[in-house]
């Protein structure tokens, strides 16, 4: 079993940054493709970035392209999401997940995909 606990998030107003944390246990972190999720009230939760075991892959959502950046610490068991120039629009409860994977350069597009949930992170951004 996969523990993720998720920190960071916060009000900012729009054009400021965040950096949300996610910290694994319970598993080798190396082992692991993680991914940032996203959901706004009335909508489904929604893949923001995906990032490779190995790190050396990486997908974002084409609304934070440019804006966000996904990283991960193998020897910390940290996932990160830094996010600049923040929107309104961004405004949603952040989760990090995780899925187990044989590969070390593959990741995950959806939601269905991942097995492992953080408990997620409330991340506001006023206008």
């Amino acid at each position: 079993q996969v523990q993720l606990v998720e920190s960071g998030g916060g009000l900012v107003q729009a054009g400021g940054s965040l950096r949300l944390s996610c910290a694994a246990s319970g598993r080798t972190f190396s082992s692991l493709v993680m991914g940032w999720f996203r959901q706004a009230p009335g909508k489904e939760r929604a893949l923001v970035a995906t990032i490779s075991r190995n790190g050396g892959s990486t997908y974002y959502a084409d609304s934070v392209k440019g804006r966000f950046t996904i990283s991960r610490d193998n020897a910390k068991n940290t996932v990160f999401l830094q996010m600049n120039s923040l929107k309104p629009e961004d405004t949603a409860v952040y989760y990090c997940a995780a899925k187990l994977a044989v590969l070390t350069s593959s990741y995950f597009y959806t939601a269905s995909q991942y097995n492992h949930w953080g408990q997620g992170t409330q991340v506001t951004v006023s206008s």
